[in-house]
């Protein structure tokens, strides 16, 4: 008996994380991708003309911000432990 018990137990899948972990992590994935949005675009119809508005302040400052924190996330994430484990 203790032999069947063992392998239908044996049969449940390992995760590497937890619940909690994955939804850090999908947190995270969403600020960086907002971050690669909000960089792109700004440039010219005109090889001529300069556009100004890849200096603007979504595109220097916003954008690498959100990247950087979607990473700081990842991080976290990874290295974030359940209480119950």
């Amino acid at each position: 008996m203790s032999k069947k018990k063992k392998q239908t137990e044996d049969k449940k899948p390992n995760f590497l994380f937890g619940k909690r972990n994955y939804q850090i992590m999908i947190l995270g994935l969403i600020f960086i991708a907002v971050g690669f949005i909000l960089m792109a675009g700004g440039g010219s119809d005109d090889p001529e003309v300069f556009n100004e508005a890849i200096y603007n302040f979504q595109r220097i400052r916003l954008a690498p911000t959100l990247v950087l924190i979607g990473f700081i996330i990842e991080i976290v994430a990874i290295l974030y432990k359940p209480k119950n484990a």
